[in-house]
């Protein structure tokens, strides 16, 4: 199954500088993106160019649990403008993750939820705000036509909602953040 998004946000009060600041606030994403994220951890970092590596996990009626590393590359498209791609390199289901059984199932013999990812998103700075637009490119195996009427709107509705709610947590962790300083 493909799985294709795109949702945008106004970030009010925000400049482009503090919406990409924000987003390669790598050490803080357990802490922003609490509802996905659990640990992370970056692999290289080299002008504008990262390798991460995120565990995160999707919760609806079960929760599953992956290890992923992403190469991100940031660009400055002018003084207002910017263009983030993030590829995912390696995804894994981890089974019964943070207990001494844990382990990593093999490509092919896990769930299949989510097989590759895209993500790229566009900044723009507009007078007193900034605009965040991410797109989101997921691949996940199919389900059996069984039971494709109960199982397609959990797994579709998973890859939304995980975008909707990155969104708004960057707005509202940027709103935080202006009234702090």
């Amino acid at each position: 199954m493909i799985h294709h998004w795109v949702g945008t946000i106004a970030l009010p009060g925000a400049t482009l500088a503090e919406a990409l600041e924000l987003v390669q606030d790598y050490d803080r994403y357990a802490e922003i993106y609490d509802f996905h994220v659990q640990r992370f951890e970056r692999l290289s970092a080299d002008d504008g160019r990262f390798a991460v590596y995120l565990r995160v996990f999707m919760k609806k009626i079960v929760t599953v649990v992956l290890d992923t590393e992403y190469d991100v590359v940031f660009e400055a498209i002018g003084d207002r403008r910017a263009f983030v791609a993030s590829y995912a390199t390696r995804i894994v289901e981890v089974d019964t993750a943070d207990t001494p059984e844990e382990r990593t199932l093999p490509a092919g013999r896990d769930h299949g939820l989510l097989w590759r990812l895209n993500m790229y998103c566009s900044f723009d700075e507009r007078g007193d705000q900034a605009l965040m637009q991410c797109e989101w490119i997921g691949l996940s195996r199919s389900i059996p036509w069984l039971l494709r009427w109960v199982v397609t709107p959990l797994v579709t509705s998973v890859p939304r909602d995980l975008l909707m709610r990155t969104l708004e947590a960057a707005r509202d962790h940027l709103a935080m953040s202006g009234a702090d300083g």
